[in-house]
């Protein structure tokens, strides 16, 4: 940046030299700030994924040392021999083999001369083509009025498209779940299947499909908004270029995400739709507070924090701090095996260490930024010995969001906005089935054919 020119001194006045004194004055001070502030975070450690919100995909792990091979006391040799494939309990089909004479002398065997040897498992997959079903429809003339009656077809075998639930819900699963793109997919059907389809009839069948996970989305929504506890986050996304975000609201029972171009908390009220649950539990961005009668701080979060204080250069408070988190994770482990008064003891206990260590006067400046933090926000961190159904962190909601950050790095991110929302459709119905035992493919597939993947209640 180039400074602006010097004013001619010899056309200002005593006054004037003297305000633009001031002025330089003033300048060098915020300068002297700002330079004093950059020197302080020259000696700051690295951040990574385990001091701080760093992505793991950010991170650099170093490499392992070689493992020593272990001895195989079974085999006397180095080395360790592997248990095996457990074997099918209902195979396909049994070949038995039996000797029909002796390899050495020739004597003929019979069924009582043989014991079983060996039993294994050959495992194959067969061709898999697709089955085809032609469909001839006759319209009849009607000899007596003249008029024409169409015959009805069975259910599922209706004119449109001529793809099946099974291949909608297979291209829904490897470009939804598995991220495989357009033209790979195309590949795919035909490579493995002997099935042409076109990157347009995928797109088309991607749109038809919409409106079925919309509508189990809706289902879903509903359940959420009676919900007692709610969890959320949220990451970036793209969409025709632009940075977008992927929101998470998720639960024991649901998962609900939806993609916005806000990062405001006004998409938490559109999601809740005026429900007010008795729990909320995220982390400390300011979007996601203040939604509920009580909030969980996510102390995972926390605890990265300290730990990145530590490194930092701070001995005072945050070693003490990140001490009392891990005994409240601890704590955490057996919260729905304790009595509520033991719970209360430990609350309070948790309390008065508080205590001690906020009345410690920390010198390093994350130290004080910690200290300053956690006199805000210290009623809602130990809000799970309260609500022994609500978790110490927010890992659930990280956890539902991992496959986003991976779909946006192999994909790039959504051209349109029905994209957008489609993928965030199949991911709320994939969350949710996987909470009730059911895998992302059946999930899919249930939803195409109209059933639900919510469990009565």
């Amino acid at each position: 940046m180039t400074p602006p020119p010097l004013p001619d001194l010899s056309q200002l006045s005593s006054e004037e030299k003297d305000a633009l004194v001031r002025a330089l004055w003033e300048r060098v001070g915020e300068l002297a700030s700002r330079v004093a502030e950059l020197e302080a975070k020259l000696g700051d450690p690295p951040k990574t994924p385990d001091n701080s919100s760093v992505p793991p995909s950010r991170g650099q792990k170093p490499n392992r040392d070689k493992k020593p091979k272990r001895e195989d006391p079974r085999a006397g040799s180095v080395g360790r021999k592997g248990g095996g494939r457990s074997l099918a309990e209902e195979p396909d089909q049994t070949v038995i083999a039996k000797a029909a004479s002796c390899r050495h002398c020739g004597t003929a065997l019979g069924d009582g001369d043989q014991v079983l040897h060996g039993r294994y498992d050959k495992i194959d997959l067969p061709p898999v083509r697709p089955v085809v079903t032609r469909v001839e429809r006759y319209a009849g003339c009607c000899p007596c009025c003249g008029g024409t009656t169409v015959a009805p077809v069975p259910e599922g075998l209706e004119a449109g498209s001529p793809f099946g639930p099974g291949i909608v819900a297979t291209a829904l699963y490897l470009r939804f779940v598995h991220a495989i793109s357009y033209q790979r997919l195309s590949r795919l059907f035909l490579h493995l299947f002997g099935l042409a389809v076109s990157e347009g009839a995928l797109d088309g069948m991607f749109r038809r499909a919409k409106t079925a996970f919309d509508s189990e989305v809706a289902a879903i929504l509903a359940r959420l908004r009676r919900s007692r506890v709610v969890c959320s986050d949220e990451t970036t996304v793209r969409i025709d270029g632009r940075t977008c975000w992927n929101w998470v609201f998720q639960n024991a029972e649901v998962v609900i995400h939806v993609i916005r171009k806000t990062r405001a908390a006004a998409v938490v009220a559109e999601v809740m739709g005026g429900h007010r649950p008795a729990i909320w539990v995220s982390d400390l961005y300011g979007g996601q507070q203040g939604h509920a009668e009580a909030w969980q701080v996510c102390l995972a979060h926390q605890l990265r924090d300290c730990k990145y204080a530590i490194e930092a250069g701070d001995a005072v408070f945050a070693p003490r701090m990140k001490a009392l988190l891990l005994r409240a994770f601890v704590i955490a482990r057996r919260r729905r095996d304790l009595a509520e008064s033991t719970r209360t003891q430990y609350r309070r206990r948790l309390d008065r260490d508080l205590d001690a260590i906020m009345a410690l006067s920390p010198t390093n400046r994350h130290g004080k930024r910690l200290r300053k933090r956690y006199a805000k926000v210290r009623p809602h961190l130990f809000t799970f010995l309260e609500n022994p159904e609500v978790a110490p962190d927010n890992n659930g909601s990280e956890r539902e969001l991992r496959p986003t950050a991976t779909y946006r790095k192999v994909t790039g991110g959504f051209r349109s906005d029905w994209g957008a929302d489609l993928f965030a459709a199949i991911k709320s119905v994939i969350g949710t089935a996987a909470r009730n035992g059911i895998n992302a493919y059946a999930a899919i597939l249930t939803t195409l054919r109209g059933a639900s993947v919510l469990q009565a209640g």
